[in-house]
């Protein structure tokens, strides 16, 4: 019998791995921008800001936060005009940031408001604030979002703040559950060509444990005009029952195509009477969250436009993922490609203390026991009814090597693709996909970008050719990139025609960050904007085009 190796055993193991201790410091905001010395060129063409978010504070006072996830928000911006750039930064005016502040020292809890004796050490902490009763946090410190015209940044919680994209000025505090009966959204919202905006929340009550898919409509479908946080018109779409009532599954995105909705429940399962059980005692709750892959993934498709769910059951072995990289429907079959692993027992204690671990033997340990998310395809047929044969593959197409079959009436197993060659693993898999947004979401693609994670942070920026497996990399020693932004030229006629930015940090030389403008096409090197400051290593973000 094969043995099925996990996706970590496949990649090499790290030696010899240098400090990242100088990548999670604090940093002071830049609120004027100030400008860069540019090597090589950034074209001309390029107009608009990079923006970034992610931790950039992790202590007040004497108080000192224990994970990576509980840095106080701050948001970057490379501003791009005729072949220049400047560089500003602030601080996310959070009511936890200001609080924090005045008091000097910690108040807010960045695990929900309990002072946990034992803070959580649960990458996956953040999704407990979803079921608070006491206030979850603003500190929106992963994504830049959009609704209705407006940027926001976001976490996983049920507040956002509205941010000016120009100043990065922090505007009014904004609570899901105000507008829609949902405790949260997460930070990755899909986009449709009209303005739309959909994302997902949970919903907990007498009738049980919900995932919800919102719409939130394009500007003009309300007509609200004035400087103000407008998310009127949202609407729950379709809410789908958590497969098991007690035991709901963690989730950081979802899939979207141009006519379906995938809401993938993983076996990363949150124990609700553990988690009533352990706030009555206020203790911490990094118990709550678990692994459990006795439990199969379990795919819900939902029609985008009816909100209607699929009475059919997609199953797949017990995988975990953070991030989707496209979806696409073709003759029947709806094609989803996204970041996976299947080892989420070892999710990892992002701890500032782990992430601070000295170079060589200390850091090796705990890189070499992280998962390697690797991109996979799954295919799910689309018309499956009484009429279907069992245990015939439905996956006909001589384009995907995915399998899905009909195990019983109205369910359907399927199983992957690899999306990569064996070359990838050298690089210690990928994570932060992303695509030509504008021109290929929800529609058949070619290229991805993303980065490569040799290194408990990224190390190398990677260019995929999903038809032919083949990689692209830019890959340089102490060189830490950003996740890759796609923009495209004006005049595009190919999908990837325009360039990919990236911020590049390093902890061997102090204030010595630059933005990378790589050619996306050949992915070398066009130019880059050096800026004498210290950037912390961040999570999202997204180009604004400037009208």
């Amino acid at each position: 019998i094969k043995v099925q190796l996990s996706s970590r055993q496949r990649c090499p193991q790290a030696k010899g791995l240098e400090s990242v201790a100088p990548l999670v410091n604090s940093v002071e905001e830049i609120p004027d921008p100030i400008p860069t010395t540019i090597k090589g060129t950034v074209p001309t063409w390029i107009n608009g800001s990079f923006l970034r978010n992610g931790p950039g504070k992790f202590e007040f006072g004497q108080d000192r936060y224990t994970h990576w996830f509980d840095g106080m928000a701050m948001m970057h911006r490379f501003h791009i005009s005729e072949g220049n750039v400047t560089y500003s930064s602030r601080f996310l005016r959070s009511d936890s940031y200001t609080r924090n502040s005045e008091m000097n020292r910690i108040v807010v809890s960045e695990f929900g408001t309990l002072a946990m004796p034992d803070p959580c050490k649960n990458i996956f902490a953040r999704f407990f604030s979803r079921f608070q009763i006491p206030k979850a946090t603003d500190n929106a410190n992963v994504h830049f979002v959009k609704y209705k015209g407006d940027y926001f940044v976001s976490t996983e919680t049920n507040y956002m703040r509205r941010i000016d994209p120009q100043t990065l000025e922090t505007k009014e505090k904004v609570d899901w559950s105000q507008y829609v009966a949902i405790n949260a959204a997460t930070a990755h919202p899909h986009y449709d060509r009209q303005g739309a905006t959909y994302n997902m929340g949970n919903s907990y009550g007498k009738g049980g444990f919900f995932y919800n898919i919102i719409r939130v409509p394009p500007p003009e479908e309300t007509g609200v005009s004035e400087d103000c946080a407008d998310l009127y018109g949202a609407k729950v779409l379709c809410s789908i029952r958590a497969s098991e009532p007690r035991k709901p599954s963690y989730y950081h995105s979802f899939v979207m195509s141009e006519n379906y909705i995938v809401f993938v429940e993983q076996p990363i399962k949150l124990d609700l009477l553990k988690f009533m059980l352990y706030r009555i005692q206020g203790k911490s709750f990094h118990k709550v969250m678990s692994w459990e892959p006795r439990y199969d993934t379990i795919f819900h498709l939902v029609d985008r436009h009816t909100g209607k769910e699929s009475e059919v059951k997609y199953r797949a072995a017990a995988m975990f993922t953070l991030h989707q990289i496209n979806a696409f429907e073709d003759n029947g079959l709806l094609v989803m490609d996204m970041c996976c692993g299947d080892d989420g027992e070892v999710i990892g204690d992002f701890t500032l203390e782990n992430l601070r671990r000295g170079p060589g033997e200390e850091m090796d340990k705990f890189y070499n026991s992280l998962c390697r998310n690797l991109p996979r395809r799954y295919v799910l047929p689309l018309h499956v009814d009484k009429s279907t044969p069992l245990d015939q593959n439905l996956v006909t197409s001589q384009n995907y090597k995915a399998t899905a079959k009909m195990t019983k009436p109205g369910e359907v197993y399927l199983t992957h693709e690899e999306l990569h060659d064996d070359e990838l693993l050298k690089y210690g898999g990928l994570e932060f996909p992303q695509i030509n947004y504008e021109r290929c979401n929800g529609r058949p693609y070619r290229y991805f970008y993303s980065c490569g994670f040799g290194h408990v942070f990224s190390d190398s920026l990677l260019k995929m050719d999903v038809h032919t497996k083949e990689l692209k990399v830019w890959r340089y020693p102490g060189l830490f990139p950003s996740e890759p932004v796609f923009v495209a030229s004006p005049e595009a006629t190919e999908e990837d025609d325009g360039v990919v930015l990236s911020v590049i940090i390093t902890p061997r030389e102090d204030k010595s960050t630059f933005l990378l403008v790589l050619d996306a096409k050949t992915f070398n090197e066009l130019g880059r904007a050096e800026v004498p400051v210290n950037i912390p290593y961040g999570t999202h973000g997204v180009f604004n085009l400037m009208g």
